[in-house]
């Protein structure tokens, strides 16, 4: 205590600028809350949701967290991610010992070089010379291994999101049934490659400084005794606790700056998904005041997290580096300082030096590696908040493959005090029960709900047998669409029992067809595969009567082949494209087939050819449109009034008008 006492003017003010620092760091995290209310430019609404999952910190919950992510990453024993593992943990080893043998011989150099020991010098300087292809080697084999931990722990965790994320209908539910998460993209983009490279960093950073506290302990233990090394780690232990404690906001913000990020990145993409109908609008100001205001939101949590890292920067230095530095330098200075320490009572100047530079440079290492390990609690906390976000994707995930989702309802209150809008009610989603039965659709008393829960029709009830087509009209919100994608199992079921095909023998084409990544014998056969339509035995020839079928055969010559590849959403003409999911159609040749105004940009001519066709293959149509022309190619109609009423009847030659 006597060596702390005596502190310089300058160490004296090395403390207050560290003390100086933490107030305004401490300071700057209970006022973060309160500066982000009066900060106008970032009025941000979050729900208690969003409140809750933004909370991460380096606590239990946060090491559960990890665990289970861990066993995701790393799933057995026998896996090549454990063998790279152990490639770490052996590179860093032998790091760590070569570092310890550097700092021996580099002290025998220059010992031999104070003494003018011509041949000890030689001796130490080949062995050297010796050891650098070896202690090279080493240091590449460590990038290596952890380079291809981070690629490894990347495609595993990728694969299992994927796995989750494109079973059955897990991808349209995230973005249309459950609004926990709005950006997903981002998560299965970024933030898993952000806390895949975190962990194995964090691995690398931690074990290496760990191994390298304990080695030279040992050896410095036997050198100057215990309390040296006693010391540094009660002096870890101690700043450990208070940096842990002042970076408990970093999480937070990682989680806030990767949302604010895929909001960005969202309302980009929006603009290049809609450019057309933004353009025919004028709407580029209103876009521009879009993106830049969400720009501006990111960019103030981006500067206001730069000063809090500024603050925490100074900090760190001043416990973690140079503090852990001064308190090597004071133990190791004892045995050299205190003339009556009985280790060099009879020591040469020569040995005295000699022990001096070893002891001294392996504490220093040592005090190194301290800081290195508090250092690393700052990056354990921004990877709190990743491991928040990958485990929220995780668990919406779980919840919406076992039929749960969670969607905030808006709702007005009435003078009455109950709360409503419109035709809102609380329905249980999943109630219903669906029956798998082939060559026939009836609905029996099933509510058509939207995800809010408002109610478009409390009852319906109708049977469609195969071969009768049936044609849907009614106003816009009436419940076409809703029909629709409860019939598909988009939408759950709120009641009643629905009958229908399984999910391969019933097709939807919509007014917009989808086409998909590849050649034109892709567009074709979409979602099939090549391998699939082999199997089905169905031969390029046969695509090519489908085309013809729909007036596409030139298509084959104008665009060289099946095997052609181009961008078909821009090559293809709005009318060229619904004849190829018509084609599409004819090639799947389900039970049932659904048609949302997917002829609108075709001639009726060649409207009524495709829909004979589907008549002779034994394909049952449900259509949407208000073509007249296609009044006779239908056996029921649909009506639906916009108010909860419907009217399914048969189409007779009294029938003179449909669905105004």
């Amino acid at each position: 205590m006597a060596v702390f006492s005596k502190l310089t003017p300058r160490n004296s003010a090395i403390i207050t600028l560290a003390g100086l620092a933490s107030y305004l760091t401490i300071k700057n995290i209970f006022s973060a809350k309160q500066r982000r209310n009066k900060d106008k430019e970032i009025k941000v609404v979050i729900s208690q949701h969003d409140q809750k999952r933004e909370k991460a910190a380096v606590d239990s919950i946060f090491f559960g967290r990890l665990i289970r992510i861990l066993k995701i990453l790393v799933p057995g024993w026998f896996t090549p991610e454990t063998w790279y593992l152990l490639l770490v943990a052996w590179s860093l080893i032998a790091r760590t010992y070569a570092d310890v043998w550097m700092i021996q011989n580099g002290t025998a150099i220059e010992s031999a070089i104070i003494g003018r020991d011509m041949n000890l010098f030689k001796s130490h300087l080949w062995k050297f010379i010796y050891a650098m292809p070896m202690m090279s080697i080493v240091n590449n084999i460590l990038k290596y291994g952890l380079n291809e931990l981070k690629l490894r722990f990347r495609t595993r965790l990728s694969i299992h999101l994927y796995d989750s994320y494109l079973k059955g209908f897990t991808f349209y539910k995230m973005s249309n049934l459950d609004n926990r998460i709005s950006n997903p993209d981002q998560l299965l983009t970024q933030d898993v490659e952000k806390f895949c490279d975190s962990v194995a960093d964090l691995y690398s950073n931690l074990s290496k400084p760990i191994l390298d506290v304990i080695l030279y302990s040992v050896k410095l233990t036997g050198a100057i005794g215990a309390q040296g090394p006693g010391y540094m780690l009660m002096y870890l232990a101690v700043s450990g606790l208070v940096l842990t404690r002042v970076r408990r906001p970093i999480g937070r913000m990682t989680v806030t700056e990767q949302r604010l990020e895929g909001e960005y990145r969202y309302v980009n993409s929006r603009l290049i998904t809609n450019s057309e109908e933004i353009a025919f609008y004028q709407g580029n100001k209103k876009e521009q005041f879009t993106i830049l205001a969400t720009f501006q939101k990111l960019i103030n949590h981006l500067r206001y997290f730069i000063f809090f890292r500024l603050q925490m920067g100074f900090v760190d230095n001043i416990i973690a580096k140079y503090l852990a530095t001064v308190v090597g330098y004071l133990v190791v200075s004892r045995p050299f300082l205190n003339l009556s320490h009985p280790r060099h009572k009879n020591s040469t100047h020569a040995e005295i030096l000699e022990d001096y530079y070893k002891s001294g440079r392996m504490l220093v290492k040592m005090a190194e590696a301290i800081g290195r390990i508090v250092l690393a609690g700052r990056e354990m906390t921004r990877l709190a908040g990743f491991t928040a976000r990958v485990t929220e994707l995780l668990q919406v995930l779980g919840d919406l493959n076992k039929g749960h989702y969670e969607r905030t309802m808006v709702t007005e209150s009435k003078g009455n005090g109950n709360t409503s809008t419109g035709n809102h009610v609380a329905l249980k989603p999943g109630s219903g029960k669906i029956v798998v039965q082939d060559h026939l659709i009836k609905f029996d008393k099933v509510p058509l709900v939207t995800p809010n829960g408002d109610v478009l029709i409390r009852e319906l009830s109708m049977e469609v047998k195969s071969g009768t087509n049936v044609l849907i009209c009614g106003p816009n919100g009436c419940g076409k669409s809703s029909l629709f994608r409860t019939l598909g199992e988009l939408w759950p079921l709120f009641g009643g029992v629905m009958t229908k095909p399984e999910k391969g023998k019933l097709f939807y084409v919509p007014q917009r067809p989808y086409m998909a990544v590849g050649t034109l014998r892709d567009q074709v056969i979409y979602p099939d595969n090549r391998e699939q339509q082999q199997k089905k035995r169905i031969r390029d020839e046969d695509l090519a009567e489908i085309l013809e079928k729909v007036q596409l055969g030139y298509i084959l010559d104008r665009e060289g082949g099946w095997d052609s590849v181009q961008d078909w959403m821009d090559v293809l003409s709005g009318g060229e494209k619904q004849r190829i999911a018509m084609a599409r159609l004819f090639y799947h040749k389900p039970q049932f087939a659904i048609l949302d105004e997917c002829t609108s940009a075709v001639s009726v001519d060649v409207e009524g050819y495709m829909y004979q066709h589907s008549r002779e293959v034994g394909i049952t149509l449900f259509t949407v449109s208000h073509r007249k022309s296609l009044w006779k190619h239908h056996d029921y109609y649909l009506k639906m009034d916009g108010r909860g009423a419907y009217e399914y009847k048969a189409i007779t030659d009294d029938t003179t008008e449909f669905g105004s």
